[in-house]
C-alpha cells in the first residue's frame, strides 16, 4: 500500500476527552507507571500496556464484512531509552474471543514503524489491537494511526445538534467537535438547532463556539418540535434542491462526545461497499466504562423498540469484556448517527412525531430502501442514563402512540394482537396503581385512532394537554423521601420470586380482579425501585415506591373509582382499536408522504 493512496481511518488515543472517563476505556496498564496524553503514552521500564480496550481496538470484523479492504496499515512513532527494547505485539481475536498473535517485533532507538496487517479472518467477529512492553528502560509511543485504502466516496460531515433548554450541554458538545484538528477538518458545517427558551446564544461560552467553528456554525432557532423537529431542520437545510454534498451526523445535546468516534463513523461510512447508516454505541454517563447496548432492533408486532438482536448484549462492562461477535442492527438511535448523503436525499425527512420512534421509523425506512445500519463498536458516546429516568413519565405518550404509527406504516396493525398487547400493558399499569401512566397510554391510543391530523402541530400542543391530564393523578408526582417518611410509616418489603413467564397473563388477571374488589394487602409499605414490579405492587393498596431517578418517591394508593373509570376507558379504546385499527393504519400510510414532506416541515418551522 502506498501512503498517497491511504486514509487514516482510526487513531489510537490513550486518554479520554474528559477526566471523568475511566482511563481503562483507552489503555489497560498500571496507571501509576504510564503517563498518557491524547495521542501519546510514556511508559516506565518494565511496564506492559495493552490497547485491547473499548477505544483501543480496530473493529476488524465490521471492516471485513462491510468494506472491501483486505489490509490495514498500523503506524506509530517511537522513542526508546538507550540500551532498552520496546517489545511490540499485534494481536487479533475471533468471534469467540480467542487471542492469536499477528506480529511481534522488538524496537530500539527513535523512529517510525509501519506494519501492514491482513483483514481476512474476521467475518463472524474479532478485532485487532497491540500490546507494548518497555524492557530495560522507558519508552514513548505517539501518533498511532490505522490507515486503509482511500475510497472513492470520501465526503465531509455536517453535524446537526438538537437542543432544548440545555445550553451548557449543547455548548460542550459543539466545542468538543472543534477540539481536535483531525476531526474539525472533516466537518463542513455544524447546525445547532435551538428549540428552547433558555437559549444557547445567551450562554457565556457561545462566543467560544463561534470562534472555534467560524463560518461552519449555523445557529438556528425555531418552535419546540421535539427531537424530530430539531434533527429534521438540519436535514431540511442540507437537502435543499434535492442534493446533499455531505454526510449528515445527528447528535443529541446531552452527550459527552468522544471526537475520535466522529472520525471513525466518517471513515467507516466512506468505506462501506454500499452506503449505510453508521451509528455510535451508547455508553453510560454515570458508569463511563459500561456499554448500554451493542445494537438495537424494533419489534413492531409488540410495539417495542430497543430490542436486542441475535448476540447483542446490554450493559457490557468494557473493562472486563469486549464485543467480539459481530452483531447486526435494525436502526441506530439519534444520540449519534451518521446518515450518508445518498440516504439523506433518498429517504427525505422523518414524520413530525415530536420525539420517540422517529429514529426507529427512519431506520426501518432506510433498510427497506436498501440502506442498512451498522452500530459500530469502538465508536461510542456517553449519554445520560436511561435507567435513571422513571418509566412513569409524560414522554411515554409519544413512545406508545408513535409505536402504533410506525407499526401502521411498516408492519401491520393486527386487531387481535394490538388489543392483546394494549390490555396487557395498560392493565398492568392499572393493577399496580399507576393510574396517570395508564391514562397517558389510553390517550396515546385514542390519538392514534384520531389519525394523521393529530400530528398537525408537530406535537407542541400535546405537552400542555399531558401536563393537565397527569396533574390529576397524585402518584405521577415525585415527592421528597424525608417528607413522605414523616407522613407515612411504612416498612420496606422485598420482591418475591417472579411468576413463570407462561403464567404472567393469569397472574395479571388475578391481580386485576383482586384490585377491583379490594382484596389486597392494606398498606402502607415501601418498595425500592427494583422491587416495584407490577405483579408485586398490585398485591397492596398503598405503596411508597422509589422514583427511578432516585431523587424521591411516588405514593401509589388504590382508588376504586379511578380504577373502574380507567378500566372502562381501556375497554372502550381497545374495542375501537379492534374495530377500526386496520382502517386507521391505512389512513396513516396514505398520509405519510404529506406528513414528511418539505412543505409540511416548512410550515412547522415557520410556527404555523
Amino acid at each position: 500500500m502506498h501512503n498517497d493512496d491511504l486514509m487514516v481511518v482510526q487513531r489510537t488515543v490513550f486518554a479520554g476527552p474528559n477526566s471523568r472517563v475511566n482511563p481503562g476505556m483507552y489503555v489497560d496498564a498500571d496507571i501509576a507507571a504510564v503517563r498518557t496524553e491524547r495521542t501519546e503514552v510514556r511508559m516506565d521500564a518494565g511496564v506492559t500496556l495493552s490497547t485491547n480496550t473499548y477505544f483501543g481496538r480496530f473493529a476488524a470484523s465490521y471492516w471485513q464484512r462491510y468494506s472491501a479492504i483486505t489490509e490495514v496499515r498500523l503506524e506509530f512513532d517511537h522513542e526508546v531509552a538507550d540500551d532498552a527494547i520496546l517489545r511490540f505485539e499485534v494481536h487479533a481475536s475471533d468471534a469467540s474471543g480467542r487471542d492469536r498473535p499477528v506480529e511481534i517485533i522488538e524496537i530500539t532507538g527513535t523512529g517510525r514503524v509501519c506494519l501492514d496487517l491482513a483483514v481476512r479472518r474476521f467475518v463472524d467477529g474479532g478485532a485487532i489491537w497491540f500490546d507494548a512492553t518497555a524492557i530495560g528502560g522507558g519508552a514513548r509511543l505517539a501518533n498511532v494511526t490505522w490507515s486503509a485504502p482511500r475510497p472513492e466516496r470520501v465526503r465531509p460531515i455536517s453535524v446537526v445538534i438538537c437542543t432544548h433548554n440545555r445550553p451548557s450541554e449543547a455548548t460542550a458538545t459543539a466545542l468538543a467537535l472543534a477540539s481536535e484538528d483531525v476531526v474539525h477538518n472533516k466537518i463542513a458545517a455544524v447546525y445547532l438547532v435551538d428549540q428552547g427558551t433558555d437559549r444557547v446564544d445567551s450562554h457565556a461560552d457561545f462566543e467560544r463556539i463561534k470562534a472555534a467553528l467560524g463560518d461552519k456554525l449555523h445557529y438556528l432557532t425555531q418552535p419546540n418540535l421535539g427531537g424530530a423537529g430539531g434533527f429534521n431542520r438540519g436535514l431540511f437545510e442540507l437537502t435543499r434542491g434535492g442534493v446533499c454534498d455531505t454526510d449528515v451526523l445527528l447528535m443529541d445535546d446531552d452527550i459527552l462526545a468522544e471526537p475520535e468516534s466522529l472520525l471513525r463513523l466518517s471513515t467507516f461510512a466512506a468505506s462501506t461497499v454500499e452506503p449505510m447508516l453508521v451509528g455510535s454505541q451508547m455508553l453510560l454517563l454515570s458508569e463511563t466504562y459500561r456499554v448500554h447496548m451493542t445494537s438495537e432492533w424494533d419489534r413492531l408486532g409488540r410495539y417495542k423498540a430497543g430490542m436486542k438482536g441475535a448476540y447483542s448484549r446490554n450493559g457490557i462492562n468494557a473493562l472486563e469484556k469486549q464485543q467480539e461477535i459481530r452483531v447486526d442492527a435494525g436502526y441506530n438511535a439519534w444520540w449519534s448517527c451518521l446518515i450518508p448523503a445518498e440516504a439523506a436525499v433518498s429517504l427525505g425527512l422523518s414524520l413530525p412525531m415530536f420525539f420517540q420512534w422517529d429514529d426507529v421509523e427512519y431506520g426501518i425506512r432506510a433498510r427497506r430502501q436498501g440502506f442498512g445500519t451498522v452500530t459500530l463498536p469502538n465508536s461510542g458516546v456517553w449519554h445520560a442514563d436511561f435507567h435513571l429516568k422513571d418509566y412513569d413519565d409524560w414522554s411515554r405518550y409519544f413512545s406508545w402512540r408513535n409505536a402504533f404509527i410506525v407499526a401502521a406504516l411498516h408492519g401491520r396493525v393486527d386487531p387481535r394482537e394490538a388489543v392483546t398487547v394494549s390490555l396487557r400493558e395498560i392493565g398492568r399499569q392499572i393493577s399496580c396503581m399507576e393510574y396517570g401512566l395508564a391514562a397517558t397510554f389510553i390517550l396515546a391510543l385514542r390519538d392514534f385512532l384520531v389519525g394523521p391530523s393529530v400530528l398537525a402541530d408537530g406535537g407542541q400542543g400535546k405537552l400542555a394537554e399531558l401536563a393537565e391530564l397527569r396533574s390529576h393523578y397524585p402518584e405521577t408526582k415525585v415527592r421528597p423521601a424525608a417528607e413522605v417518611g414523616r407522613e407515612i410509616r411504612s416498612p420496606i418489603v422485598a420482591r418475591p420470586p417472579e411468576p413463570q413467564k407462561g403464567k404472567l397473563d393469569r397472574v395479571l388477571l388475578k391481580r386485576a380482579v383482586k384490585q377491583s374488589v379490594g382484596r389486597v394487602i392494606p398498606g402502607p409499605v415501601s418498595m425500592a425501585k427494583l422491587d416495584a414490579t407490577w405483579w408485586h405492587v398490585a398485591l397492596f393498596s398503598w405503596v411508597v415506591v422509589t422514583d427511578g431517578s432516585q431523587t424521591g418517591v411516588r405514593v401509589r394508593r388504590r382508588d376504586a373509582d379511578t380504577l373502574r373509570r380507567l378500566t372502562r376507558e381501556l375497554a372502550e379504546v381497545c374495542w375501537e382499536l379492534y374495530r377500526r385499527g386496520p382502517e386507521v393504519a391505512s389512513q396513516w400510510r396514505d398520509a405519510a408522504p404529506a406528513l414528511s414532506s418539505r412543505e409540511n416541515w416548512q410550515r412547522l418551522f415557520d410556527g404555523d
